[in-house]
């Protein structure tokens, strides 16, 4: 029951949330394009539920460059100094709610990763995507970039089959908290994730 309704609170929110935001969103805009000199809007498809492809909007944080003098850039490298801040204030992920209005995302559930990563994935990691993607997860507010792939399956799984109106607002309150503690941005590693290369070999987790 919880399923439908919440697809009408992300619909009525996210509509909401864009008139409010749109200000801040259009300012946004308007720093990438005087400040970085490069496209506005980061585009990428992902896969969603039942592992539907669609397009995920994001501001741009990186710098289109990808080589120099020959040398791959890391994502280290090809950060902003924009980029960052809105990394850190998720002010980069506020496009995402044209997502949410267009029924492809929702606030709350498992990040959208890389189209690359579905063939690596075992039974159990696949069932991250029983439900629509989310801006923010389980797994986001319990260590985000700090934790391990198989601990963020195990959220993600964690989240499917335990989808509330309580688990999700809790998940809302501990975005909030974390956003303002700039918590679990980045992995020890680098400003993003280091990229998820498979295990099929490991267990099912019940």
């Amino acid at each position: 029951m919880y399923r439908q309704v919440k697809r009408a609170l992300d619909f009525f929110v996210a509509l909401i949330a864009l008139i409010v935001l749109s200000p801040l969103m259009l300012f946004v805009s308007v720093l990438i394009f005087l400040c970085e000199d490069s496209s506005v809007l980061f585009r990428q498809e992902r896969p969603g539920k039942n592992c539907k492809v669609f397009t995920v909007y994001k501001f741009r944080t990186m710098k289109t460059k990808t080589v120099e003098n020959g040398i791959e850039l890391s994502d280290m490298e090809r950060m902003t100094k924009l980029g960052k801040t809105l990394r850190a204030l998720s002010i980069d992920e506020l496009p995402q709610l044209i997502n949410v209005l267009k029924g492809e995302m929702s606030f709350i559930g498992p990040r959208p990763l890389l189209m690359e990563y579905i063939d690596r994935y075992n039974s159990y990691q696949m069932r991250r995507h029983e439900v629509l993607p989310g801006i923010t997860g389980w797994a986001q507010v319990n260590g985000r970039n700090t934790i391990s792939w198989d601990e963020k399956f195990q959220l993600d799984v964690w989240y499917v089959d335990n989808m509330s109106f309580t688990v999700d607002l809790k998940i809302s309150f501990r975005t909030i908290r974390n956003i303002f503690r700039r918590e679990g941005v980045n992995c020890n590693k680098g400003v993003t994730m280091e990229h998820f290369k498979g295990n099929k070999e490991t267990a099912n987790i019940n």
